[in-house]
């Protein structure tokens, strides 16, 4: 059976970690010149329906580092633009490469090819679990905070795939997370209810940013209209206002909290370019990870 990567429930604490600390000793090898080779020989397919740059150039990146090669599909170079059956998009694929990552916009779909498929999915975003991303940020946390069980963080803004897969990665590493939305832009339901059933530090919706933020060590935030949202973007705008990451915000966290961002950013929207180019941001150190983050997925799953 394929050993896929769909959502951070799959996987449980030391698995979580595992991932972490594998990343971390590559990018120490990469970073003493050490070339790796895990994965010499094999050919990962992506398919990408929603366009990325950090994601994608990111996954190619890993895998070439890891000695192995990239086809690359949008979704109108797939059979999927046309209505193929994904079960049959699936078994074809398999039979092609070593493991498919998957960018799309319904988690039914990853979940339909993982279940056809005879090698490992890996889940690179849907519109409801960003696994990947948050693993990446975990990362960054980890290198700039030291353990995470110790640590409150604070997600500003929409409930999206990123607040449900940081919850996820809450109840099973044993945070505290508080998560600031506005009313009516809640995270899955589902999602937070099953992680405060097992969550061992609390989760919790706390409508004022500036009540949510206190004594956090890390806050997080993403952009208000997620890709295929356009069309509330005004909307949004106004809904999500008292919510940017400002320095007026920052000020109520704790001495020296860490402010994460997934990227792209709108400067001037979730949050201000005075505090993305602070001493507090590490949102470029987090794009890096995502390198080895990815690296860490491949290796586990392809080799």
């Amino acid at each position: 059976m394929a050993n896929h990567l769909l959502a951070l429930w799959d996987f449980n604490k030391e698995q979580l970690a595992g991932y972490v600390k594998q990343a971390l000793d590559m990018k120490a090898e990469t970073k003493s010149g050490i070339k790796l080779s895990h994965l010499g020989g094999k050919v990962l397919g992506m398919i990408f329906e929603k366009p990325s740059t950090r994601t994608r150039v990111s996954f190619e990146a890993a895998m070439y580092n890891l000695g192995g090669q990239v086809i690359y599909l949008s979704g109108k170079d797939t059979q999927l633009a046309r209505n193929e059956p994904l079960k049959d998009m699936a078994r074809v694929m398999a039979r092609y490469v070593d493991g498919l990552v998957v960018r799309t916009f319904g988690q039914e779909i990853v979940d339909e090819l993982a279940k056809y498929s005879s090698v490992p999915v890996i889940n690179a975003l849907t519109d409801l679990h960003h696994p990947c991303q948050v693993l990446s940020d975990i990362m960054t946390v980890l290198e700039c905070k030291g353990d995470i069980e110790n640590l409150k963080i604070t997600w500003i803004g929409d409930g999206n795939n990123m607040a449900n897969s940081w919850i996820q990665a809450a109840s099973r590493l044993g945070f505290a997370l508080n998560l600031a939305c506005p009313e009516g832009y809640d995270p899955d339901p589902e999602i937070l209810k099953k992680a405060q059933d097992e969550a061992v530090k609390p989760i919790e919706i706390v409508r004022d940013p500036q009540e949510a933020i206190r004594d956090s060590d890390v806050i997080n935030t993403d952009v208000w209209a997620s890709m295929g949202q356009e069309g509330e973007e005004k909307l949004r705008r106004k809904v999500f206002q008292p919510y940017q990451v400002n320095s007026g915000l920052l000020a109520g966290a704790e001495a020296n909290p860490i402010v994460l961002h997934c990227l792209p950013a709108h400067r001037g929207e979730e949050i201000t370019d005075e505090v993305l180019e602070s001493k507090h941001c590490v949102a470029f150190d987090q794009a890096e990870n995502k390198l080895h983050i990815h690296k860490a997925i491949l290796a586990e799953h392809l080799g």
